[in-house]
């Protein structure tokens, strides 16, 4: 695990990509977080979710670094090392809540 390994999932094209599908679903079908002003921030810009990419990084660096070890040449885009699972709990566990 090193910074360049954070760096280079924080670049992962599949990484982001199913970060911010996760955000979405969350935003459109979770209903507690998408009761949230960052909900509507996500929904009326979809791009906004790859503001996740850093917490989803951050949780699955040793998955991530361990693939890379492995010479996996997806490791953000396999399920088998960064899960869907994964993902979400980092998602959700970032979700910015609202200001009182």
């Amino acid at each position: 695990m090193s910074f360049n390994t954070l760096s280079t999932a924080s670049r992962d094209t599949a990484i982001i990509d199913r970060t911010i599908a996760a955000t979405q679903q969350q935003a459109y079908n979770n209903p507690e977080l998408g009761d949230t002003a960052y909900a509507a921030t996500v929904i009326a810009n979809p791009a906004e979710g790859v503001r996740m990419v850093w917490p989803v990084a951050l949780a699955t660096e040793a998955e991530y670094a361990s693939a890379l070890a492995a010479n996996n040449p997806n490791p953000g885009g396999d399920e088998s090392v960064i899960t869907d699972g994964m993902i979400l709990s980092a998602v959700q566990a970032n979700w910015p809540p609202d200001t009182p």
